[in-house]
Parts: C-alpha cells; structure tokens; sequence
C-alpha cells in the first residue's frame, strides 16, 4: 500500500474521531494495555541484554510482551521458567 494512503487514511479516522468524539473509558483502557505491553517489551529488552551472559534469552513478540506487561515481574520469571524448562 502507498504510504500517503495509509497517511491519509489515519488521518481521516482521527479527524472522525475528534468530531464525532470517541467513548473515554475503552479508549483509556486500550491506552493503558498499550502501555502495559510496552513496558513488558521492556523489561524483556533488557532480560535479553543482561540475561545472555547467563543464557537466558526469551524472544520479544507480542505475546511475550503482553504476558510480561500485563503480570510484572512475575510474568517475566515466569517466561524464563517456561523457557529454560519447557522449551
């Protein structure tokens, strides 16, 4: 797809969306599990980095990224266990 449609289309969706006004409570909750995502791509970011010297490596990816935001530092101990023992 050409990028200026892309562009375009983005937005149109958010002039739609200034106009007609969006719902605030799903829009925050979306926000907040992005973010959560986020930082659980993070924390994994740097247990990959810190943890190769040990041979820990657990791959980023959507699902990695989710289980650690959305659970902390337990989802993050707990994909290691599944890595170094299951897989």
């Amino acid at each position: 797809m050409d990028p200026i449609v892309v562009i375009s289309v983005l937005a149109g969706l958010i002039l739609l969306l200034l106009i007609i006004g969006a719902p605030t409570k799903p829009l925050r909750f979306a926000g907040q599990t992005a973010v959560k995502i986020l930082i659980g791509a993070i924390f994994l970011f740097f247990l990959n980095a810190f943890g190769t010297s040990l041979g820990i490596y657990v791959p980023i990816n959507v699902a990695t990224a989710a289980v650690s935001g959305l659970l902390g530092l337990p989802g993050v101990a707990a994909l290691v266990v599944i890595q170094m023992w299951i897989i």
